[in-house]
C-alpha cells in the first residue's frame, strides 16, 4: 500500500475515531470549569475536543491541537458577509491559486481552513471564533500555520491575518501578520499570558484591495497552556516555592508582576510587600527620563493606535488602555531611562517587562553606572515578537550605583517597557553624591548606510557579512556569526523569550571545546522569559551566498530525546523561514561535527539556532568552531566544473537549491528500482510525498560556467515514474537573465530509465549555469536522474520533442512559416492547449492554412535535421490537429541522403478538435530527414498543428494495439478534464517496492518484458477513476479488441473494477467489464467494436468501496479494424498458466506432446520478439546501462569521445 494511501487510512480513521468520540465531550462529566481548560480531567480527555482543539491530534500525535482533519474543533465562521473561512483542500487543478497541500500531511488530502476568495468590490473581513476556553497559564504559547498565495503577493499590500482574545469586555489583539510575505506555509506564534475565567480567541483576515492573494490556515496548537497541576507527594525544590493551590513555581518568579501559579498566590505573598513596582499607570514613579531626540515616553495602545509593531496591550492589565514607557522621537536615536542612586549590594535585582517588534535593528541595553564605569549586564538585540517578554537582570555591585536602561528603536520597530519591579535589596542611596550619567556617546564617522571598519574606514553596509573582506583589516566579516566564541558571540545574538536562552560559557579542558581543550562555545542557559519554548540565536544579516555555501559546526546535546538543536534559515527576500538542519539529544557528551548545506540565496538571510531542552533537568545543548565554507558567490567551489557525474560518490558540481520547496535525494533504490550507471549504485531521486514537502518546485543547479566557445551536448538518463507525477525540466541561465528551458518532459514516462539530450549553443562571453527543476503536479510518484554527461559538439537530431523548450533543429521553410506557439501567448489562431501538457501555456508548431496566408495549393514546410538508420526499421510518431474547416492537408515525407523523398503520410479531414496520433514506418539505409509539408485549402479560420514527435528504432504498432515493449504506442491517461486523475504507468516484471506489480509481463513471459500498470490502492473514496485511452481511432463498423489483463486484487477486497469503454462524439458507452478478484494469472479477453463515428477505446479503472489494495496490468492491446471477432478466437476469461501450473497439469493428465510443442512455439516467439528488442538503441531502458562515454576512475572523471549512434 502506497504512502499516500496509509496517509489517507489514517486521516479518515481519524475522522470516524474523533466524530464518535466528539459526540460523547466530556465523557466523565467534568465540572462546566473544567472543560476546555487545557487541562485533560477525563481519562480519554474528551473534556478537551471540539474547544478550538482536540485533545489529542490523531494524524500529528499531539495534545490540544486543531489539524482540521477531523473537522473544524469547534470553530465558527462569524463573518457578517459573503467573504467567510471554510474548510477546504488543496486543488490540483488550480496550482498557485491556493496551497499546494495542507500543512499536516503535506498533500492534496489533508485538510485547512481557508478564507473564499471575496466576491464584488467590497473589502470585507472574514471572522473565525473559537469557543469558550477557560484559564491559560502565563506559559501558554499559540502556535498555527498560515498559507500565502496568489499574484498579489508581489506588491506592497497583502491580505493581513490577526489573532485577537476576546475576554470580558475588551478585545485585544495577539499577533498580527508581517507586512511581506512570501508564497508558501509561514508560522504563527503568539503568547496570550496568563488570562483568568473565559476567553476566546479570534482569527480575522481582511483581503488586500487587489483580492489577488489566498489565505489559508492550519494545524492550530496550544502548548503549556494548562495551569501548573499538584502532582501527588510533590516536594518543592530547594529553588521553588509551593504556591497555594499546591503547585510548585520558582521562588525567583514570586513577586514579578505576572501569576504564575494560576491563582494570584505568588504575587499576593507577604514578601511581596517589600518589592518596589512601577506600572507606570501613575507616572515613571523613581524612574527619570532623560529628555533628547529620543526618549522613553508613557503612553497607551488605545492612543498610539495598531500600527504593526506597537503593543497591542500593556502588561500590567493586558489592556488596551493600561499604561507603558515606549521609545519615542527619532528612529535610529539613544533614548535613556535611569534610577536613582543605589547602596552597594549583592543581592538586588530588577525584573520587568520588554517589547521590541517590528524591526531587526532595535536594542535594548541594561547597565550599571558608578562613578568611574558603565557596565553592560544585559542586552537584547532584533525582533522577539508581539509580546511582553520578562527580563530580569541581578546587581553585584561593590559601590554606589545606579541603572541605566537605553532603547533603540530601528525603522519601524518598537521598544517598550512594562512593569519595572525592584527587589528588596535595592535601597537607595541617600548621603552620597549623586552619580552623574556618562555622555552619550558620540556619532561615528561612517553614515547610517554604511558599516564602519575596526580601522575607522567606512563601507557600504551591504558589504558587511558578505563572506568577502571589505574592509582592510578584514573586521566587516568578524562578527557574522563564523567563530570559536573565545572572543564572543561572534555576531549571534539571543532572540529567545522563554526559560532557555543562548549565551556564551567557558569550560575546563573535561567539557570544553571540540578538541575536548579549555574554551568558550555558545550554550544553552537559564533564561528569564515565562514560556517554554525553545530558545533562538540569530546571525546578523548575511548573503549573497553562492550555491555550494555550507554552514560547518560542532555541537554536543547531552539530553534525552525530547532535546534538539536545529538550524533554520530565515531569508527576508521571500518572507520565509525554512529548517535546514535538526539533530535530537542521545544523551551523549561527546562533540559532533555537522556540515550544514545554506546553497545560494540572496542578500538578506540569517542563520537562525533554535535549541531545547527541560528546564528542569541537567541538560547541555551548545555548538562551538562555527565556519561558512565556499560561501563567497565571486568564487568558484572545487567541484564546479564537474557537470558529467553519475552520483556513485558525490553530486559532482550540482547543487540542491535550498530555497526549493523539497528536497534530491541521493540513494540506492529507494524502492523505485535500480540506478542506471551500474544497476547497483546511486542515482538522484526526488519524492514529491516526501515529509516536509509543502510546495510545488525543487532545482537542482550548478555554479555558473565559463563561457563555451563552441557548442556542447549535455545527455542524461531520467525516469518519471507514479500516477501523478509532474515535470521535469533542463534550464540555463545567464547572469542576470532569465531562465530559459532547453528540455521538459511531462507526465508519467513509467519505471523505466529515458535518455535526454540538449544541446548547449555558445553565446559570447557570458557565464552560464544549469538547472534540472521539477515541478510536482500531485503527490504520488518520483523523479529521477543519473549519468548526466557534458561532451564536446551538438547533440545532434533529437529523437523527441514537445516543442516547450523550443524547435528541437527542426527548420521551416515554403511559402508561410511554421510558428511555435502556445495558445496563452500567440497571435494565430490554433489548438486551445498542446498535446503535451493539456494546457493553454504548452506549445506546439503551427501554420496558418486560412486563404489569407496561405493560399489553396501553397505549402509550407518544415524539415527535421538528419537522422542516422539506427535500426533496419524505424519509427516517427507525431500529434496532430487540423481546424474543422478547410483546413487544408498535411504531408508526412522522409527524404534518405542523395535520394528524392518519398509520402509516407497524408491526411485532409478530421473529426472534431481533438489530437490525432500520427505515425510512419521508415526503411532507410542512409542517413535521413523527415518532412512536414502542410498545404493551403482555401478555408477561412484554418491552422494545422503538429507536437510531440517521437523516433523510435522498431515498426511501428498498428493503431490502438501495443505491446508495451518499447512505450506506449500512443496510448496515454487523459489530463486535460480530469485534473484529480492518476496516470497508468509502464513498467517491467522487476520487482519494486514503491510500484508492484506482476513479475512477468504477458508478451514475454519474463521480468524483463513490459506492459501498462495501475495501483488501484492509490485511489479514494470520491476520486476520479484512472483512464487509459487509445489515439482517435476512424469509425468502425465491425472490428475487434483483444487484450490481455492481470488483475491482482485480494479476494476480499471485490470493489474494484476494469471496464473497456467507447467514446465517441454519440457519447460514452461500456462494453466490457470485469470486477474484483480475477485469478492470479494473465487473462485474455476479446471486445467487438462498433462506432459510427471516429472514437477512442478507454480501458478505466473505478472503485466502489474503500480501501482498495492490488494492481491491475494490461499488455499486448490487440485493435483488428474491419475485422470481426472470430469467435473460435474469443478466449475470455481463460488464464495463461505459469510453469508450475503447467506441470499439474502434466500430472493429472496432459499430454506431454502438447506440452513440449506449446513450448516450442513459445520459446521460438520469445527469440524473435528479444532479437526484435536488440536493434533498439539505448534511448529507453530498465536495465541498467552505465555512461557509455564515460570512463570513473579512483572518482576522478574522463570524457572519452562519445561513439556515434548504432556503434
Amino acid at each position: 500500500m502506497s504512502g499516500r494511501t496509509v496517509l489517507l487510512v489514517l486521516t479518515l480513521l481519524g475522522r470516524a475515531a474523533l466524530s464518535d468520540a466528539s459526540t460523547v465531550v466530556n465523557s466523565c462529566s467534568s465540572s462546566a470549569e473544567q472543560l476546555c481548560d487545557f487541562v485533560c480531567d477525563c481519562g480519554d480527555c474528551s473534556d478537551e475536543n471540539q474547544c478550538g482543539y482536540l485533545g489529542t491530534s490523531l494524524v500529528l500525535g499531539t495534545p490540544f491541537t486543531c489539524d482540521f482533519e477531523e473537522g473544524d474543533c469547534g470553530w465558527r465562521d462569524v463573518s457578517a458577509s459573503a467573504y467567510r473561512w471554510v474548510l477546504g483542500r488543496a486543488s490540483l487543478a488550480a496550482w498557485g491559486t491556493g496551497p499546494h497541500s495542507d500543512h499536516t500531511v503535506g498533500t492534496d488530502l489533508g485538510w485547512f481552513m481557508a478564507a473564499a476568495d471575496p466576491p464584488g468590490k467590497t473589502s470585507p473581513t472574514a471572522w473565525l471564533r473559537s469557543p469558550v476556553m477557560r484559564e491559560a497559564a502565563a506559559t501558554c504559547e499559540i502556535r498555527a500555520w498560515y498559507h500565502l498565495s496568489g499574484s498579489g503577493l508581489n506588491r506592497t499590500e497583502q491580505p493581513v491575518l490577526r489573532l485577537a482574545l476576546e475576554a470580558g469586555d475588551e478585545t485585544v489583539e495577539l499577533w498580527q501578520s508581517p507586512e511581506q510575505g512570501g508564497e508558501g506555509w509561514h508560522e504563527l506564534v503568539a503568547y496570550p499570558g496568563r488570562t483568568a475565567g473565559s476567553f476566546q480567541l479570534t482569527f480575522s483576515v481582511t483581503p488586500s484591495p487587489a483580492r489577488e492573494a489566498q489565505l489559508a490556515l492550519d494545524d492550530i496548537t496550544f502548548r503549556n497552556c494548562g495551569l501548573p497541576q499538584q502532582l501527588a507527594g510533590q516536594v518543592c525544590e530547594a529553588e521553588e516555592s509551593a504556591c497555594q493551590r499546591g503547585s510548585c513555581v520558582a521562588s525567583d518568579r514570586f513577586c514579578d508582576g505576572t501569576d504564575d501559579c494560576g491563582d494570584g498566590s505568588d504575587e499576593a505573598a507577604p514578601q511581596c510587600e517589600s518589592f518596589t513596582a512601577c506600572t507606570f499607570e501613575q507616572g515613571l514613579c523613581l524612574w527619570e527620563a532623560e529628555a533628547g531626540p529620543a526618549a522613553w515616553e508613557r503612553n497607551a495602545s488605545v492612543n498610539l493606535g495598531a500600527a504593526y509593531g506597537l503593543p497591542a496591550r500593556d502588561h500590567s492589565n493586558g489592556s488596551r488602555e493600561g499604561c507603558f514607557l515606549h521609545v519615542g522621537g527619532v528612529a535610529g536615536g539613544v533614548a535613556r531611562l535611569s534610577s536613582p542612586d543605589f547602596q552597594a549590594t549583592n543581592s538586588c535585582s530588577l525584573a520587568l517587562y520588554c517589547h521590541l517588534h517590528g524591526s531587526a535593528a532595535s536594542n535594548l541595553s541594561i547597565y550599571y553606572v558608578t562613578a568611574s564605569a558603565k557596565v553592560l549586564l544585559r542586552e537584547r538585540t532584533g525582533e522577539l515578537g508581539a509580546s511582553w517578554v520578562r527580563e530580569r537582570v541581578e546587581f553585584d555591585v561593590p559601590e554606589t550605583f545606579k541603572v541605566l536602561i537605553e532603547g533603540v528603536a530601528g525603522g519601524t520597530g518598537t521598544v517598550a517597557l512594562d512593569d519595572m519591579i525592584l527587589s528588596p535589596g535595592c535601597k537607595q542611596e541617600q548621603e552620597k553624591p549623586q552619580i552623574a550619567l556618562p555622555d552619550r556617546d558620540a556619532a561615528g564617522p561612517c553614515g547610517a548606510e554604511e558599516f564602519a571598519c575596526d580601522s575607522g574606514q567606512c563601507i557600504g553596509a551591504e558589504l558587511a557579512c558578505d563572506f568577502a573582506e571589505g574592509c582592510a583589516d578584514g573586521s566587516d566579516e568578524k562578527r557574522c556569526g563564523a567563530t570559536t566564541f573565545e572572543e564572543g558571540a561572534g555576531g549571534w545574538h539571543d532572540l529567545s523569550v522563554g526559560q532557555l536562552r543562548w549565551g556564551v560559557q567557558t569550560a575546563t579542558a573535561s567539557t570544553g571545546s571540540t578538541l575536548g581543550e579549555a574554551g568558550a562555545f555558545l550554550a544553552l542557559q537559564s533564561g528569564a522569559g515565562q514560556t517554554l519554548t525553545a530558545a533562538k540565536a540569530r546571525t546578523p544579516p548575511l548573503g549573497p551566498s553562492g550555491p555550494a555555501c555550507t554552514m560547518e559546526m560542532s555541537y554536543r546535546i547531552s539530553s534525552d530525546h525530547q532535546g534538539f538543536l536545529a538550524v533554520r534559515v530565515a531569508d527576508h527576500g521571500t518572507g520565509t523561514t525554512q529548517l535546514a538542519w535538526e539533530a535530537r539529544g542521545h544523551g551523549s557528551t561527546a562533540w559532533q561535527h555537522t556540515s550544514i548545506p545554506l546553497g545560494e540565496r540572496a542578500r538578506p538571510f540569517q542563520v537562525e539556532l533554535l535549541g531545547q531542552v527541560n528546564p528542569h533537568e541537567a541538560a547541555s545543548v551548545a555548538i562551538d568552531n562555527v565556519t561558512f565554507v565556499h560561501c563567497d558567490p565571486s568564487v568558484a567551489p572545487p567541484q564546479a566544473a564537474e557537470v558529467s557525474c553519475n552520483f556513485e560518490t558525490d553530486t559532482c558540481g550540482w547543487y540542491q537549491d535550498q530555497r526549493s520547496d523539497f528536497r534530491w535525494v541521493r540513494g540506492a533504490g529507494q524502492g523505485q528500482g535500480p540506478d542506471h550507471t551500474t544497476g547497483s549504485g546511486y542515482f538522484l531521486a526526488m519524492d514529491p510525498a516526501a515529509p516536509g514537502s509543502h510546495g510545488q518546485q525543487t532545482q537542482l543547479i550548478t555554479s555558473y560556467q565559463e563561457p563555451a566557445t563552441t557548442a556542447s551536448c549535455l545527455s542524461f538518463w531520467y525516469r518519471l515514474a507514479g500516477p501523478q507525477i509532474g515535470t521535469l525540466s533542463l534550464k540555463l541561465k545567464h547572469e542576470e537573465e532569465e531562465e530559459t528551458v532547453l528540455w521538459t518532459k511531462r507526465g508519467a514516462q513509467g519505471s523505466v530509465w529515458h535518455r535526454g539530450f540538449a544541446t548547449l549553443s555558445p553565446e559570447g562571453q557570458r557565464k552560464y549555469r544549469l538547472a534540472f527543476e521539477a515541478l510536482r503536479d500531485g503527490f504520488v510518484g518520483d523523479v529521477g536522474l543519473d549519468d548526466v554527461t557534458l561532451r564536446a559538439g551538438s547533440c545532434g537530431a533529437q529523437r523527441s520533442c514537445s516543442f516547450e523548450a523550443g524547435t528541437c533543429g527542426l527548420a521551416a521553410s515554403g511559402e508561410l512559416t511554421w510558428l511555435r506557439q502556445s495558445n496563452s501567448t500567440g497571435a494565430t489562431a490554433g489548438p486551445s492547449a498542446d498535446h503535451t501538457t493539456s494546457t493553454a501555456a504548452g506549445h506546439y508548431m503551427l501554420v496558418n492554412t486560412s486563404k489569407g496566408s496561405l493560399p489553396a495549393g501553397r505549402v509550407a514546410v518544415l524539415t527535421s535535421e538528419l537522422y542516422e538508420p539506427s535500426a533496419q526499421t524505424q519509427c516517427l510518431t507525431f500529434w496532430y490537429q487540423l481546424s474543422g474547416a478547410t483546413p487544408g492537408s498535411l504531408s508526412v515525407f522522409v527524404e534518405e541522403s542523395g535520394m528524392q523523398r518519398r509520402k509516407l503520410f497524408a491526411v485532409s479531414a478530421m473529426q472534431g478538435s481533438a489530437w490525432h496520433h500520427g505515425q510512419v514506418t521508415i526503411q532507410a539505409d542512409e542517413d535521413w530527414r523527415a518532412i512536414f509539408e502542410a498545404a493551403g485549402g482555401g478555408g477561412d479560420h484554418a491552422y494545422i498543428a503538429l507536437d510531440d514527435l517521437h523516433v523510435m528504432d522498431s515498426a511501428c504498432s498498428e493503431p490502438g494495439s501495443c505491446d508495451f515493449e518499447l512505450d506506449t504506442c500512443g496510448w496515454s491517461s487523459p489530463t486535460d478534464d480530469n485534473p484529480y486523475g492518476f496516470a497508468w504507468g509502464r513498467k517491467s516484471g522487476v520487482p519494486l517496492a514503491k510500484y508492484p506489480g506482476p513479475e512477468q509481463d504477458h508478451t514475454l513471459g519474463t521480468k524483463d518484458g513490459h506492459y501498462a500498470y495501475f495501483d488501484a490502492s492509490v485511489l479514494g473514496l470520491g476520486d476520479t477513476a484512472a483512464q487509459l485511452e487509445s489515439q482517435h481511432l476512424p469509425a468502425a463498423a465491425d472490428s475487434c479488441l483483444r487484450f490481455w489483463y492481470h488483475m491482482d486484487i485480494p479476494e476480499h477486497l471485490p470493489g474494484v473494477e476494469l471496464r473497456v469503454r467507447l467514446h465517441s462524439a454519440e457519447g460514452q458507452r461500456t462494453v466490457w467489464s470485469a470486477a474484483g478478484h480475477q485469478g492470479w494469472g494473465w487473462l485474455s479477453s476479446t471486445v467487438p467494436v462498433q462506432s459510427p463515428s471516429e472514437f477512442q477505446i478507454v480501458f478505466e479503472i473505478a472503485t466502489r468501496t474503500w480501501p482498495i489494495k492490488g494492481t491491475i496490468a494490461l499488455d499486448d492491446i490487440v485493435y483488428s479494424a474491419g475485422t470481426g471477432c472470430d469467435a473460435s478466437a474469443a478466449m475470455a476469461g481463460k488464464e495463461t498458466k505459469s510453469s508450475s501450473s503447467f506441470v499439474a497439469e502434466v500430472v493429472i493428465g496432459l499430454l506431454l506432446a502438447l506440452v513440449v510443442l506449446a513450448m516450442v512455439v513459445a520459446g521460438g516467439y520469445y527469440l524473435l520478439k528479444r532479437r526484435g528488442q536488440a536493434s533498439r538503441t539505448a534511448a529507453e531502458s530498465s536495465a541498467p546501462q552505465g555512461f557509455d562515454n564515460i570512463t570513473f576512475q579512483d572518482d576522478k572523471v574522463t570524457i572519452s569521445p562519445l561513439p556515434k549512434e548504432g556503434e
